[in-house]
């Protein structure tokens, strides 16, 4: 059967690939690229970076030319050490997002709503920051953006009003060259470990189906060992020896933590083997980022970890040379909710913390509302007060409509986006959008579905 004019036309379009009209044959991507904004990454990547610099910063290449980039020989082998008993699900997700999570030191503590490092990584890349630029994240988390920029030789400021999530920060970025030989010998003595930790920290509610956290009567303040490092001497100026305690002591306690977390979840497992569990991934995760980095010859970046107000920044005017940072989705994700199990073992006043964390002030949505949009406004004119004109700050938000249609007693359909209102704000200090790009949302689903990445330009006046 002879083909029509229209069926060779498809036939010769299907077969086209996409990929080979976007990127020459020399630059090859890295697998289980699905989304779109991924592929819009890497063509500014292309565009932007040289070849060189893509072998050396690319978050979406595997290869250019007959080089594998750093990012692929950080990403291949076995992500996460999984406890036997993981589901094949499980084990599926991270063997796919090995690439966009499941590397270097990002993995250590399961914090809710934290970036996917590979786009952080192209994100700096296509905002034209190089090795030896500050990039500033003003509402850290977890620490995704500091640690990303450590490895990729650009220096970093964090900052964020919950001390938890700075000593969460502190012990990730301490984990890319800290010594691991105490760490291998806690692991080998674990049940003693836990055993200190326990009676130092105290021991978690047990699991149940609705699982409440509440505040202990007899909280111990476990940083009291490391305050006697830390606040002894400057940090930097500790002798070895006292670092590497100081280092240790956080690494275990973070494992302790965040064993202490699952063991409020779920009773699969006794607390003592989610101890041992984890921390024995701590250490494969440490362990696996530190060879490649002495294989690749890699220091990381010089990063500052710093509690503070992202609504008055400490930082001198014209000073840094790009921003990243996500500010919460309003009030769809409760931040001090989810780590209060956490700040609670760590002696802070939760209800102290409350009054300086941002979508959580106001008794009620339209209170909360206005609030945010107050607190926001302050943020962005830091901002755009500490970058310098001509660089760029990138907000990376999601909307929850159905919240702001009860808000403001419209339909869902009706409710202008908080990123749309991020943008009207920002136009007010010089901040000029030139990119806006969406990427679906995964976890919180039932909430939003979508979020979107905001590049905007500071403005020379």
């Amino acid at each position: 059967m002879k083909f029509d004019t229209n069926s060779e036309t498809v036939v010769a379009a299907l077969s086209q690939d996409l990929t080979c009209k976007l990127f020459p044959p020399e630059l090859q991507l890295i697998p289980n690229m699905n989304d779109i904004y991924e592929l819009e990454l890497a063509f500014y990547e292309k565009l932007i970076l040289s070849n060189v610099e893509l072998i050396r910063n690319s978050a979406y290449f595997a290869q250019v030319g007959d080089k594998f980039t750093r990012h692929f020989l950080m990403c291949t082998g076995e992500s996460l050490k999984l406890p036997d008993h993981s589901s094949s699900r499980l084990k599926s997700f991270f063997e796919k997002n090995i690439f966009r999570t499941g590397y270097a030191t990002h993995g250590l503590f399961p914090y809710r709503g934290k970036f996917h490092p590979q786009m952080i990584k192209g994100l700096m890349n296509v905002m034209g920051i190089k090795p030896g630029d500050t990039i500033l994240d003003p509402m850290m988390g977890s620490g995704t953006v500091l640690v990303e920029a450590s490895l990729m030789g650009i220096r970093s400021v964090g900052i964020d009003a919950s001390p938890f999530c700075c000593f969460m920060t502190k012990t990730k970025l301490d984990a890319l060259n800290m010594s691991l030989i105490r760490a291998r010998s806690a692991l080998e003595n674990y049940e003693d470990v836990f055993t200190y930790f326990q009676k130092r920290v105290g021991k978690p509610f047990q699991a149940t189906k609705s699982p409440r956290i509440k505040k202990s009567n007899n909280i111990v303040n476990v940083m009291e060992e490391v305050a006697e490092y830390a606040t002894s001497k400057d940090r930097q100026t500790l002798m070895d020896k006292d670092q590497d305690t100081l280092n240790t002591y956080n690494f275990l306690l973070l494992s302790y933590l965040d064993s202490a977390g699952y063991a409020e979840r779920s009773a699969r497992k006794t607390h003592l083997d989610q101890f041992r569990s984890i921390l024995e991934r701590y250490l494969f995760v440490a362990e696996k980022i530190q060879k490649v980095m002495a294989g690749l010859e890699l220091e990381p970046a010089t990063a500052e970890v710093f509690e503070g107000d992202a609504r008055k920044l400490s930082l001198d005017d014209n000073s840094i040379d790009g921003i990243i940072f996500s500010p919460p989705y309003s009030f769809a994700i409760d931040y001090l909710a989810n780590d209060s199990f956490h700040l609670n073992f760590m002696g802070i006043d939760c209800d102290a913390l409350h009054e300086k964390m941002i979508g959580l002030r106001g008794r009620n949505l339209s209170e909360k509302y206005r609030y945010y949009r107050e607190d926001m406004d302050k943020v962005i004119s830091e901002c755009a007060r500490v970058l310098r004109p001509g660089c760029f700050c990138t907000i990376v938000i999601g909307t929850n409509n159905n919240q702001l249609g009860k808000v403001f007693g419209i339909s869902s359909d009706e409710v202008k986006g908080l990123h749309e209102i991020m943008i009207e704000m920002a136009a007010g200090y010089r901040l000029k959008p030139v990119k806006v790009m969406s990427r679906p949302i995964t976890g919180i689903s039932n909430t939003m579905r979508r979020e979107f990445i905001l590049i905007l330009q500071k403005r020379f006046y």
